[in-house]
C-alpha cells in the first residue's frame, strides 16, 4: 500500500512516524534493542510524547536476522502464527565497536548505529553489503479517518473472502534499499513481470487464475540478486511496494502495533532458500512413482469405468508410459461435493474397480476440496458436531460459490480433523493413493467465528497450510514418511512441505504457458521444491501444436499433468504426432529419473528447488538476472521450452561448453542463441563439467536407478572434477561416482557396488574407471 505523495509529503489521511533517532541501545547476550524516536530529542522535554518504536535484533537460526518492531506492546497478539522451527540453543555474536553495534550470526550480521544518532541499519554477509535502512525508511502509521471520507468506502460490497485490510487505523511499514542494478523476485507464485521491481505485490491468496496479479500460493518472502532473502513473518495480508513508491526500496506493511521479519544472507540464492527452508520446513520428498505422467478425467467431462479403463489401455497400447490416473471432480455425484462418496450411477463398485486398475500397475489420485455443499450426506454431521466454521451469531458460514450452501471445514478444531482424515483414510483403504487439494483460496475473512479462537483476517491465507497438512497426515500415517504426496493448488508459508503444487487454471495458449512457467519459478524461489501444471492449458482446448509444445514443458517439469476443463487431454484427440511427442519425452523424462530423483533428494534435503531461475545459479552473471524463459531442471540440466507457434527459443548460454543432451550438439556459452526446433525436440542442454545418469528405463517411474544406467561426462574441463549421486527410489544413497579429468583421460571412481552401470564422456575423451 503506497503512503506517500510524492517523495516529500504523504497521502491525505495518513500520520507518518519516521524512526529517525536512535535514543538508546540496549544489548543482552543474544540481543539489540533500539529505542527510536520519531524526532530529535534536543531536550527533556521532548521526552514527553510518542511514538517511540521499540526494534528488537536477534538471531534464532544462523545466517539470519530476526527484526521485531514494536509500538504498543501491550496490543492483543491474534493467533494463528506460522509455525517456524526455530532454534532455541542458538546464539548470535554481540559486538560492540567504537561507532556501531553489531549482532553476527554465522556470515551474517546486522550493524546499528550507535545511541544519539541518526537511524542507520545496515546488513551483511560476509563482509558485502546487502542491504540497509536509514532516512525516512521504518515508520509507524497512524490513519486518520476524519482526514478522509473514501476509507471504507465499497468493502460492505466486497465479496466473503475479499476483504485484504481490517478497521485497524496503524501500520507498521518498513523499506529495505534495493542497490543499482538489484532485482528482486518471489513473493510466492506470481504470474505478473518475473523482476518485481516496479509492482505492488499483495500477499492475499486468491482463486484468480494464471491471468491476473491474483494468486493461489501468496508468500510474504523475497529474495534478491545480491543473494539475500527477506521473510515477513505475518500470516495475514502483507503489502509490499517493490521499486513502485520509492524507487530506491522495498517497502512492506502491515496493519498493526506489530511487525517481525527475518533477513537471511548466504553465498548464493540457494544457500538463503536453505536458510529460509530451515526456518519454515523442508519440501517433503514425493515417492518416486508421482515424476512420472499424470492424465485426468479433466472437470466436466463425462466419463465412467468404461471411459477410464479406455484412457489407460489406449495409453498403453500407444507405448505412452502412463504413472497416475486421477479422478477429477465428478467421481462425486454433483450438488454433494464433497461426501467422499463415489457416484453409483458411474462408478456402482468403486472398490473392485480400482483393484483392477491397480492390476494395469496405476496409481489413483481423487480430486477433494474443504468444502461441505448443503446437500453431502455430511453436512447435518458436521453442523450437529460443530466441525465447521461459524457466523458471529452461532450458525455455521454458508455460501453458493462453489457448492449450493457449502460449509467449510473448520481446521482449526482438532475434532473436525480427525473426522475429515477418517473420510480421506476410507478411500485410502478402498485404493486411492493420493489426493488432489483443490481451492482452499476463498476463506471468509469477517464476521466468522473459528473453534480456536483465530483472527478470521489473519486465518484467510493460513487456512490452506492447516487443510493441506491435515491431507497430507493422512497419506503420510497411511503410506509412511516419502510415500504421500498431494496435487495442491493454494499454499501459505510452510506450505512447501506438503507437495506437489500445480499452478491452477491457465487458459490454453502460448501466452499461459510462458506465465505458468513465471508462476512456478517465482514458487521455486520462494521455498517450494517441486511444481506442475496443467500440459496444454486447463480452460478451452488448444492447438495439436500448443499441445505438443506444452507436452515437451510439462515432462521437463518435476511433476507431470495432462488435465483440462471441457475436453479431455488425451493425446489422439489432437493428432497422432501428439501421441509420438508424448512418448518420446515421457520415455526421456524415464530415462532421466536417476538424476532427477538425486535432485528431489536434494530438494528434500536442502531446500533447492528441481526448476530453478537463472539468477538462483547465476546472480553473478547480469545476462541472467531477468530470464524467465528457461530454467535448471537441477543441477546440470537447462530447459529453454517453445513459446511460439514458429518452433523457436531464444535463450542465454553462460560461460562454458553446453551440449545438447539429445543431438550432442556443443554450443559456446557466453552467448545467445534462436534455435528453431521440431516437436521432438527443445533447448535441453548439460551444463559444462557436470555428469548426467541416464536409468535403464521400461515402463514405471520407480525402477532401479543403478542397474544398467549409463553416466555421461559432459564437457569436463582439464584439471577439474565433478561427481554424480544416484539414489534408489526409497532415497537411500546407493552409488556416488567422481571423475577427474589429466589431458585426454578422464578417471572415473566410484563408490562399491554389484550393480552394473557405464560411464562414458560425451566428448569420446578416454575413461577410464579406477577400481
Amino acid at each position: 500500500m503506497k503512503y506517500s505523495d510524492g517523495f516529500w509529503m504523504n497521502k491525505s489521511g495518513y500520520d507518518v512516524n519516521y524512526a529517525t533517532q536512535i535514543y538508546e541501545v540496549k544489548a543482552t547476550d543474544n540481543s539489540i534493542t533500539v529505542y527510536a524516536t520519531n524526532q530529535w530529542i534536543g531536550n527533556r522535554g521532548m521526552t514527553l510524547g510518542g511514538p517511540v518504536l521499540e526494534i528488537t535484533f536477534t538471531s534464532t537460526l544462523a545466517d539470519s536476522i530476526k527484526v521485531t518492531i514494536e509500538h504498543y506492546k501491550g496490543a492483543v497478539k491474534k493467533g494463528p502464527d506460522f509455525t517456524l522451527y526455530e532454534d532455541a540453543n542458538f546464539k548470535p555474536v554481540i559486538n560492540e565497536k567504537d561507532e556501531y553495534w553489531e549482532l553476527v550470526s554465522n556470515k551474517t550480521s546486522v550493524r546499528i548505529g550507535k545511541a544519539g544518532g541518526a537511524w542507520d541499519i545496515k546488513y551483511f554477509y560476509d563482509g558485502k553489503l546487502l542491504t540497509k535502512e536509514g532516512w525516512r525508511t521504518t515508520s509507524y502509521i497512524e490513519e486518520q479517518p476524519w482526514l478522509t471520507d473514501y476509507r471504507m468506502e465499497g468493502t460492505k460490497a466486497e465479496r466473503f473472502y475479499a476483504h485484504a485490510s481490517t478497521d485497524e487505523p496503524a501500520r507498521i511499514r518498513e523499506m529495505l534499499n534495493i542497490s543499482v542494478g538489484e532485482n528482486i523476485y518471489g513473493f510466492g507464485e506470481k504470474f505478473s513481470t518475473f523482476v518485481k521491481n516496479g509492482q505492488t505485490v499483495e500477499v492475499w491468496n486468491n482463486d484468480g487464475g494464471t491471468c491476473s496479479e491474483q494468486t493461489y500460493k501468496s508468500i510474504p518472502f523475497y529474495v534478491s540478486s545480491r543473494n539475500y532473502g527477506v521473510f515477513v513473518n505475518h500470516p495475514e495480508n502483507v503489502t509490499f511496494e517493490v521499486a513502485s513508491e520509492t524507487v530506491s526500496k522495498v517497502a512492506f506493511s502491515v496493519q498493526g502495533e506489530r511487525m517481525e521479519y527475518f533477513v537471511m544472507g548466504g553465498k548464493t540464492i540457494a544457500d538463503v532458500l536453505g536458510v529460509y527452508t530451515t526456518l519454515t520446513g523442508k519440501p517433503a520428498l514425493p515417492p518416486a512413482y508421482t515424476f512420472g505422467l499424470w492424465l485426468t478425467t479433466s472437470f466436466t467431462t463425462n466419463y465412467d469405468e468404461e471411459t477410464v479403463s479406455f484412457f489407460i489401455d489406449e495409453m498403453a497400447r500407444r507405448d505412452i508410459p502412463l504413472e497416475v490416473f486421477h479422478f477429477d471432480c465428478f467421481w462425486m455425484k454433483e450438488f454433494n461435493w464433497c461426501d467422499f462418496t463415489w457416484d453409483k450411477r458411474m462408478f456402482p463398485d468403486p472398490k473392485a474397480m480400482l483393484a483392477r486398475l491397480k492390476e494395469k500397475k496405476i496409481e489413483i489420485c481423487v480430486w477433494i476440496n474443504p468444502y461441505i455443499a448443503q446437500q453431502s450426506s455430511l453436512f447435518d454431521e458436521g453442523v450437529k458436531n460443530g466441525y465447521f466454521i461459524k457466523k458471529t451469531d452461532g450458525g455455521v458460514f454458508q455460501c453458493d460459490m462453489w457448492q449450493p450452501g457449502m460449509a467449510i471445514v473448520d481446521f482449526t478444531n482438532p475434532e473436525a480433523c480427525k473426522w475429515y482424515k477418517a473420510k480421506l483414510r476410507t478411500l485410502c483403504e478402498m485404493g486411492v493413493d493420493a489426493f488432489k487439494t483443490d481451492f482452499g483460496e476463498r476463506i471468509p475473512t469477517a464476521d466468522v467465528v473459528y473453534s480456536d479462537g483465530s483472527d478470521p483476517y489473519r486465518m484467510h491465507n493460513y487456512y490452506t497450510y492447516l487443510y493441506n497438512k491435515c491431507v497430507f497426515e493422512v497419506l503420510e500415517e497411511f503410506y509412511g514418511k516419502d510415500k504421500a504426496c498431494l496435487f495442491a493448488r493454494s499454499a501459505t508459508v510452510g506450505g512447501q512441505q506438503f507437495p506437489v503444487h500445480w499452478g491452477g487454471d491457465c487458459f490454453s495458449q502460448y501466452e499461459s504457458m510462458a506465465e505458468t512457467l513465471r508462476g512456478g519459478l517465482s514458487l521455486c524461489l520462494s521455498g517450494f521444491g517441486y511444481f506442475s501444471h496443467d500440459i496444454s492449458g486447463f480452460e478451452a482446448t488448444g492447438s495439436p501444436d500448443l499441445y505438443k509444445r506444452w507436452s515437451a514443458f510439462g515432462l521437463m517439469s518435476s511433476h507431470s499433468r495432462l488435465h483440462g476443463n471441457s475436453s479431455y487431454r488425451v493425446p489422439w484427440n489432437f493428432d497422432e504426432e501428439a501421441c509420438d511427442v508424448l512418448r518420446h519425452f515421457t520415455k526421456l523424462k524415464g530415462r532421466l529419473m536417476p538424476y532427477l530423483f538425486a535432485n528431489a533428494v536434494k530438494a528434500h534435503e536442502k531446500g533447492v528447488p528441481m526448476m530453478r531461475a537463472m539468477v538462483m545459479e547465476y546472480s553473478d552473471d547480469p545476462a541472467c538476472l531477468p530470464l524467465d524463459r528457461q530454467y535448471m531442471f537441477g543441477d546440470n540440466l537447462l530447459i529453454a521450452p517453445v513459446f511460439n507457434e514458429e518452433g523457436t527459443a531464444q535463450f542465454y548460454l553462460p560461460k562454458g561448453k553446453w551440449t545438447d543432451i539429445q543431438t550432442g550438439e556443443v554450443l559456446e556459452g557466453g552467448n545467445w542463441y534462436d534455435k528453431k526446433y521440431d516437436y521432438f525436440s527443445m533447448g535441453m542442454y548439460a551444463k559444462p563439467n557436470s555428469i548426467i545418469a541416464y536409468g535403464n528405463f521400461e515402463r514405471n517411474f520407480a525402477y532401479d536407478y543403478v542397474e544398467g544406467a549409463k553416466l555421461v561426462i559432459y564437457q569436463l574441463e582439464d584439471g577439474k572434477n565433478t561427481q554424480c549421486k544416484i539414489y534408489d527410489k526409497d532415497a537411500k544413497l546407493e552409488l556416488t561416482v567422481m571423475a577427474e579429468r589429466n589431458g585426454d583421460t578422464i578417471t572415473v571412481t566410484h563408490t562399491a557396488t554389484d550393480k552394473h552401470f557405464t560411464v562414458e564422456s560425451a566428448e569420446g575423451l578416454n575413461v577410464v574407471i579406477s577400481k
